[in-house]
């Protein structure tokens, strides 16, 4: 496999490094793409999302990645969890993707962390889901329990960007999400994330199923009740997950990001403030920690 994480997949990289150069590069992330809409959206529904971030090729290339890793990690003890009957999660290395820095300078990215988390955000995660053929309906869910930040203070202070790696379809069990729920407060649900099924008619009416294309970024309030669906294909459905937090989150004690000293020295320089990380001679096996235990039996 070509570990060369900083393979240059996109011409917009170019303009990435010529950021490098500005004086203000927040103002003019803030002109590109409207604080307000940003804002509005995940206070709002909980979700946004930007068709065509990268080309079909970028997003083939990380599913080459994914299908390699989760080789690996199947073929490892504890190198992934289940989030249900036939669907597992891997946290990885983000220098086995050679897309890495591509998605995290990507000046969406950039821009929706800085307006929702603050400049001083900090990446905490890099992993990804895999439904397979047979996989169930989850239970809806968050991912974790809801901060007092956001209870009591009404502030989200964390993000998950997700990506696909194939054209979704609709049997291929799209991710379903119950649109402005990210403020409900937990009365009753099961470890602070797992609402009773007494609130599921609720949840279902507010439902909408993304069905996104090769290329495209969502990014989500992980508090937003979501949940996968049954995967009736005969096509598994892999997604990336890049979990990013505001400075008073605690997200990085559920993870274990590590770049070796080589990379990180590849990352542009504004950009490495922004990561919760550990810097390694070399990458060591990760001990896949953020398990949801309600998720592992599927949906009852």
């Amino acid at each position: 496999m070509n570990t060369v994480a900083h393979e240059v997949a996109l011409d917009y990289t170019n303009t990435v490094q010529a950021e490098k150069t500005e004086e203000n590069p927040s103002t003019a992330l803030s002109e590109q793409y409207d604080t307000a809409t940003i804002m509005g959206a995940l206070y709002g529904d909980g979700i946004i999302g930007l068709k065509g971030a990268f080309e079909p090729a970028w997003a083939d290339r990380l599913g080459e990645d994914i299908e390699v890793l989760f080789s690996e990690s199947l073929a490892r003890p504890g190198g992934a969890v289940g989030r249900g009957p036939k669907r597992y999660y891997v946290e990885i290395h983000p220098e086995r993707i050679r897309g890495f820095l591509d998605l995290v300078t990507h000046p969406w990215v950039v821009a929706v962390s800085s307006a929702v988390l603050g400049e001083d955000y900090k990446i905490v995660e890099i992993g990804f889901d895999v439904p397979l053929t047979g996989s169930m309906n989850q239970p809806w869910h968050r991912d974790f329990p809801a901060p007092k930040a956001t209870l009591t203070g009404r502030r989200l202070n964390s993000l998950a960007f997700n990506l696909t790696t194939v054209d979704v379809e609709e049997d291929m069990g799209p991710f379903e999400i119950a649109l402005g729920t990210q403020w409900d407060r937990p009365i009753g649900f099961k470890h602070e994330m797992f609402p009773p099924k007494s609130l599921y008619g609720r949840y279902q009416e507010r439902a909408v199923r993304k069905i996104p294309k090769r290329g495209d970024i969502s990014v989500r309030s992980a508090l937003t009740i979501h949940r996968g669906t049954a995967n009736q294909s005969q096509k598994s459905r892999p997604a990336l997950v890049l979990g990013v937090d505001a400075p008073d989150a605690r997200n990085a004690q559920r993870h274990d990001l590590q770049f070796t000293r080589a990379y990180y020295e590849t990352i542009p320089t504004q950009h490495r403030k922004h990561f919760a990380c550990r810097i390694v001679d070399e990458l060591e096996p990760i001990v896949q920690a953020h398990t949801i235990e309600g998720l592992v039996m599927g949906e009852a």
